[in-house]
């Protein structure tokens, strides 16, 4: 997806297939299938998730402020839950570099501090993001309800037929006659 031109510290930002969750103390803090993991030097790989899979209710942005030459300023949450108060819980770069940008608005967490569950993609699933999307998803969307009530374009043909009566059905009377309904 993105990789960056720095030898000595490369930065590489790829989609993970599937979905991704985190779990603070059994309790769901994340969910998403837009997943970005970055890759960093030698370091252990990073998943960052966008913050509207997160429960971002559950966190509260703290003082904390820590700088990364490479990726910029990261805003640190604390999370409460159960009794439970950690305050470098999670990260987040606002305004990341420009070789970390993919980053913005993400947030990423502590791994000593939750369960990541990965969940693979089912077979054939794909994601309909930037360069990776299915060609076929902007007619299949442009089908779909534009959130008006109305398909955004004439709908296609049908695929089926009407249903054929049985031969005991009144085609005048009411379609659930004999089906067990009052």
């Amino acid at each position: 997806m993105e990789t960056t031109a720095n030898n000595d510290h490369p930065l590489r930002l790829q989609r993970k297939s599937g979905r991704v969750q985190v779990l603070f103390e059994g309790h769901l803090i994340a969910d998403s299938g837009d997943v970005l993991v970055l890759n960093e030097a030698d370091l252990t790989p990073v998943f960052y998730f966008p913050r509207q899979d997160v429960e971002m209710e559950k966190l509260v942005q703290n003082d904390i402020v820590t700088h990364c030459p490479y990726k910029g300023d990261a805003r640190h949450f604390t999370v409460l839950r159960d009794g439970v108060m950690i305050e470098r819980f999670a990260w987040s770069y606002d305004r990341p570099n420009a070789e970390a940008s993919g980053l913005a608005e993400r947030i990423a967490f502590y791994p000593e501090h939750v369960d990541f569950h990965e969940i693979a993609a089912a077979p054939g699933e794909q994601r309909a993001v930037g360069a990776d999307a299915d060609p076929r998803v902007d007619e299949v969307v442009q089908h779909t309800d534009s959130g008006s009530g109305a398909s955004q374009k004439d709908h296609w043909e049908p695929n089926v037929g009407e249903p054929e009566l049985r031969d005991d059905e009144d085609p005048d009377g009411p379609p659930d006659r004999g089906v067990g309904s009052i």
